[in-house]
Formats: structure tokens, sequence, C-alpha cells
């Protein structure tokens, strides 16, 4: 008689931990490490609501599609606003990370922001069975972030994460395996986004897309006065005479374009450090705080936070993969996980 580790040697079965991101998808395949990345986006015909395209794919036609075709992220501040699209965007991905075998289905742990509801985390939890799961747990992000980062998160003294993604920003003291004060709030890498294209309209009567808002934030964005300054041309359509335009920018413009939005993660910061127990934050004050997420790249971030919490920051090694990292780390504690959680209404950890 073959055992289930003898089916998951032959390939059959798999345990699976998946990044569920408003921006991006990431999948973690024990034993394989990391096996896919691609950008949470789905195309889909609105006469037939067939789908079209998944990840990079749909997400080249933003901006670009005909009438009959809609290119939608299913995932909006770090929850799920289209179960169906969402149902079928995972399904998909884990059809290609996995197979499609109907027999043997992957266990799956999912991250979740540390600040949804029950309701939302039991939509995650129901959209990855429905997908092909065959069990599915969801781990908070921080908690997720910090063991991919490298932290100890068994010890008795508290460090803080602030893991900025797409859609939220979660930020957490963890402690001995747990988390000791958390806040997540609505403010991530979309948000830096919506406010470029919105200073750019304001600013220069210039009207462009997300994807350049995002490109702009790569090359030249900042946080922090003190960085490089670095320039760029910024091409969209002229709101006066409807016709294509361009302009040069600067890094200095693309703070001034964040400035609420960072004040805004920074502002939460402070908050969880004074919800923390004294002790605790005597740790922080010593150990310090580690950005991660695909936002910890924002140049100069780092120091920002750091002038204003007065908190040494740094950003974690390969920050964008913390997350997938640490979930693909947790699946090692699988079983003990499955155990702990057999009385549970829901199963996290």
């Amino acid at each position: 008689m073959i055992s289930y580790r003898g089916f998951k040697d032959m390939g059959f079965s798999e345990e699976v931990g998946i990044d569920l991101g408003t921006a991006n998808v990431l999948i973690y395949v024990d034993g394989k490490g990391i096996v896919m990345q691609e950008p949470s986006v789905v195309a889909i015909d609105k006469a037939t609501n067939e789908i079209l395209a998944v990840g990079s794919e749909a997400r080249r036609m933003i901006g670009r599609t005909p009438g009959n075709i809609e290119a939608v992220r299913p995932l909006k501040e770090g929850v799920i606003s289209d179960y169906d699209v969402t149902e079928r965007m995972l399904q998909y991905f884990i059809e290609k990370s996995c197979g499609s075998s109907r027999f043997f289905k992957p266990r799956l742990v999912v991250c979740v922001p540390s600040g949804i509801t029950e309701v939302e985390r039991r939509a995650v939890k129901e959209a990855a069975m429905q997908a092909g799961g065959r069990s599915v747990y969801l781990i908070e992000e921080p908690v997720a972030a910090a063991i991919g980062a490298g932290i100890d998160i068994t010890s008795p003294e508290g460090i803080m994460v602030i893991d900025i993604g797409g859609g939220t920003t979660d930020i957490a003291v963890i402690s001995m395996g747990g988390i000791a004060a958390s806040l997540s709030v609505k403010v991530a890498g979309d948000k830096f986004d919506d406010c470029i294209v919105k200073y750019m309209r304001k600013k220069y009567n210039l009207l462009i897309g997300e994807g350049t808002a995002e490109k702009l934030k790569r090359e030249i964005g900042a946080a922090f006065y003190g960085e490089e300054s670095l320039r760029a041309v910024c091409k969209g359509r002229d709101m006066v005479t409807g016709l294509p335009g361009a302009v040069e920018i600067s890094s200095e413009e693309i703070i001034e374009a964040l400035e609420e939005p960072l004040d805004s993660i920074c502002e939460a910061a402070r908050s969880v450090l004074e919800k923390t127990p004294p002790e605790l934050a005597a740790d922080v004050g010593e150990r310090g705080i580690v950005i991660t997420g695909g936002g910890a790249y924002l140049r100069g971030l780092d120091r920002r936070i750091e002038e204003k919490t007065g908190i040494k920051t740094t950003v974690a090694d390969e920050a964008d993969f913390c997350v997938v990292r640490g979930t693909g780390e947790s699946l090692k504690f699988i079983d003990v996980i499955s155990r702990s959680n057999l009385n549970r209404r829901e199963t996290y950890i």
C-alpha cells in the first residue's frame, strides 16, 4: 500500500503555499520552491463570461481592450471583490503549478491580511477549496513575511514587520510565534499609483494610466528627499487638447505625490507601537523594524520610517518574496497545524 508521502513523491499530490496578493499571486510548492509569479489580473469576454487570459497576458490588456473584453483585478485592497473570478483565477494558477489531477488535490496554505474579517477569511478559504484545494489553511501576512525574512518568530523578543503589498500594508509586532499588536491599512502600492495619476492630472493636465504610474514609481520614485534625484519623461493624453502629450518629472515630484499615503503608513506604524506592551516596544527599539513586500523597494522608504519613528529600519532581502517564502516554510509544520485546528470553526495559523 502506498502512503500519502509515497503519492506525494510520485508527484500525485502537493503541499502548496499561496501569496494571494492584490497585485500578484505567487505560488510555492513544497520541495520545489517558488514556481510561479503572475499578476492578479483576468481578461473576460463580457458577452460570454469566458476567461480569455490570466496573469501576465491579461495584465498587458489593461487599458487596451475593445469594448467586449474587460481586464479585471478580482482582489481589491487585500480581499476578494469578485468571488467567481478569483476562484477561476486560482484554479488556473493551481493547475498550472501542480497539474490538473482530479484525484490527488494539493493541501494549501494561503496568506491573508491581518485585518480582514471572519467573513472575508471564509471567502478566501472557500474560493481556494473550490479552486482545487484538498484542505486550506490561512496564515496572516506579517507572520509569513517575518518567517520569509529569516526572523525567528518563536523568540520572546519582539520585532516589528511592515509588509507593503499592492492593496494593503500590514504592520505587526511579533513575539513567540504570535502577533502582539497589529494594524492593516488599505494604503499600499495601488494607492501609490493612484496618487501619481491624480498628481499628473492636477499639476500637468496629463491623463496617464496605472501602468505608466507604476513605471514612474519604479524608475524614479522615492519616499525621502535625501535620495538621489532622478528624472523621467511621462507620456499620456493632454486633457486640454485631447492629443498625446509628455512632460519631464523628477523624483521630488513623486515624493510630493506620495506624501499622503506615506504619512498614513508612518502613522500606522506609530499607532501599532503605542498599542504594543512596553517590554515588547523596548525590544522593537533595539531589534528594529523590517520592511517586506513589493512596496519596500520604494527608494528611501526605510529612511522615512526611521525618521518618523526613531527606530532603525531595514529592507528585507528579496522583500517581494518574503511572504510566499514564509508561507512555503510554514508548510513544514502543516501536519501540526492540521492537528491543532481540528476543533476550530476556521483553520488558520
